[in-house]
């Protein structure tokens, strides 16, 4: 896990900004900084669905905040996410 991510561009801004202005991915990125869970964990921490957690957690793939891997599970494969940063500065 990187300690810090430096951002200064508009683009980088704004897209970092839309994956964070959600409570429940801002309580993901919290939850996973506590270490790595399954999609079913953090559903479960959440108290909301799978499905949910799911989509939450491609927006803060996609925005760079996490990182993701699949492992073997029970029915079929299951998706294991860690954050990628524990900090994020924004430089206008």
């Amino acid at each position: 896990m990187s300690e810090t991510l430096e951002i200064n561009n508009n683009d980088e801004i704004l897209r970092i900004g839309r994956a964070l202005s959600s409570g429940t991915r801002l309580r993901i990125l919290e939850l996973l900084l506590a270490g790595e869970k399954d999609v079913t964990r953090v559903a479960m921490h959440l108290g909301g669905t799978e499905a949910n957690a799911s989509a939450q957690i491609k927006i803060l793939f996609e925005a760079g905040l996490l990182e993701c891997r699949y492992e073997p599970g029970q029915h079929g494969l299951k998706k294991i996410s860690k954050t990628k940063v524990k900090r994020i500065i924004i430089d206008l």
